[in-house]
């Protein structure tokens, strides 16, 4: 059976973006004239309305930023469909899509051209799209975004290096803004910021979103920080998709073993709740994607684990209203 959610599961009439059994696989050299695939990502399924916010967690290695590369053809898919605004993405599409769609890396210190001053840097994708017809208009245009992500216009003309983590990332943020777009993969955007910078930087994206309508796939190992900004979550493990909720159902009642083990991992501020509260530790590692267990491939560290997980890959079906899961024993 194939672990993947129907095309039209928790689907309005007209999704922004619409993912169908996407599939991203790498060939691996494991010897001398021996390849084997590794299945980053193995039949994942969903969309994301206008304006909404689809959080996407899970251990590092379940191939949670292959899925936002792979959607955004950073990775030509494997197989697969990606349907934006209601037309198939494909190598003739992509100009027009590309500007419409936009990434904010995970690691702001790389992420930037150490070369070019921030203005360039912000002004890329205005470059690339040719959207100014002035050199006073694509002035006009770098100075409007600094403001909108806080900073100043006199900081154009400086280099990366000189700013901090936080200044840098919203540098990253303007630079995505650029070309109008209406769908962002923000990519981890806060995991190597300090906790005070975490907050300012998903206020300010809060506020943009409301601001111009956007619509986020939020890819993130912080829950709290994803139940704070997401209207939905989906929970990834060894390249599928194990559990699918608004965050508000997915917090209160998980139905899947691996969701509830992440979610009581989840630090509470209260000390008496703290103590009272048991934490579900796994055993063993996550398994190598290039040797997947055959079956349920989360059986080999489920408590719940019976025969029947070692034989057959469960469905991910619909268990009540909105709220998708892939388990025999729910």
């Amino acid at each position: 059976m194939v672990s993947e959610m129907p095309d039209n599961a928790n689907a309005g009439k007209n999704p922004l973006v619409d993912v169908r059994n996407l599939k991203q696989h790498f060939t691996i050299s494991t010897g001398f004239f021996k390849k084997k695939p590794l299945k980053a990502v193995d039949g994942v399924s969903f969309v994301i309305e206008k304006g909404e916010t689809l959080g996407l967690v899970g251990e590092s290695g379940c191939g949670k930023t292959t899925v936002g590369r792979s959607l955004l053809h950073l990775y030509t898919p494997t197989s697969g469909e990606v349907y934006f605004d209601g037309a198939r993405v494909e190598e003739k599409t992509l100009p027009a899509f590309r500007r419409r769609a936009q990434l904010v890396f995970q690691d702001p210190y790389s992420s930037l051209n150490p070369r070019m001053t921030v203005g360039d840097i912000v002004a890329e994708p205005l470059d690339v799209h040719k959207l100014y017809k002035s050199k006073k208009e694509r002035d006009e245009k770098i100075t409007s975004l600094l403001r909108m992500v806080g900073l100043s216009s006199e900081q154009a003309t400086r280099y990366a290096h000189e700013f901090s983590g936080g200044q840098r990332q919203r540098i990253g943020i303007a630079r995505a803004l650029a070309s109008n777009p209406e769908f962002i993969v923000c990519d981890e955007p806060v995991s190597a910021l300090d906790v005070s910078i975490q907050a300012q930087i998903i206020n300010m994206l809060e506020d943009l979103q409301r601001q111009l309508g956007l619509a986020y796939l939020f890819i993130a190992h912080d829950l709290a920080v994803v139940k704070h900004i997401s209207n939905r979550i989906a929970v990834m493990y060894l390249g599928k998709m194990v559990e699918l909720a608004s965050s508000s159902e997915l917090h209160r009642n998980p139905l899947h073993p691996y969701t509830i083990s992440l979610l009581s991992a989840v630090p509470i501020p209260d000390p008496d709740r703290s103590r009272a509260s048991r934490r579900i530790v796994l055993s063993g590692d996550i398994p190598s994607p290039l040797n997947v267990p055959s079956g349920c491939p989360f059986r080999t560290r489920c408590s719940r684990a019976t025969s029947v997980c070692a034989e057959v890959n469960p469905e991910f079906v619909e268990v009540e209203k909105g709220h998708f899961a892939a388990c025999h024993h729910i």
